[in-house]
């Protein structure tokens, strides 16, 4: 999230208010007014549900583009989520540079589903 927005501070520029999808305290380290985070957030706001739309298709051509640098993990097919087609090729191949560490922690620890967190 704080990737996303603009960094130092700068008197013009207009305030920042964040809108997020779902249910999570930020910990942002940039300048702003605030932020609300909204479970369902994409069902009730149109701003965020546009900004779903957007991550989403940058997310899946991204994958895309993984898929023929990091051949065998198919991600064209499940665009990065936990499918057992993934899992099995990341106990196969290992982890990639581009996996979430917080994603394959299942690896290591011997349980048979990964988790967000």
């Amino acid at each position: 999230m704080n990737r996303s927005l603009p960094s130092g501070s700068n008197p013009t520029q207009k305030k920042i208010f964040l809108l997020a999808d779902g249910n999570y305290k930020l910990k942002i380290t940039k300048p702003i007014e605030g932020y609300l985070s909204l479970p369902k957030g994409d069902d009730l706001i149109p701003s965020i549900s546009a900004a779903s739309i957007l991550a989403k298709t940058y997310r899946d051509e991204y994958m895309e583009r993984m898929d023929t640098k990091y051949p065998g993990y198919g991600f064209a097919k499940h665009k990065g989520y936990g499918t057992e087609e993934h899992r099995d090729a990341l106990v196969k191949l290992g982890i990639s540079p581009i996996h979430r560490l917080s994603f394959c922690k299942f690896l290591r620890s011997g349980e048979s589903e990964p988790t967000l967190f």
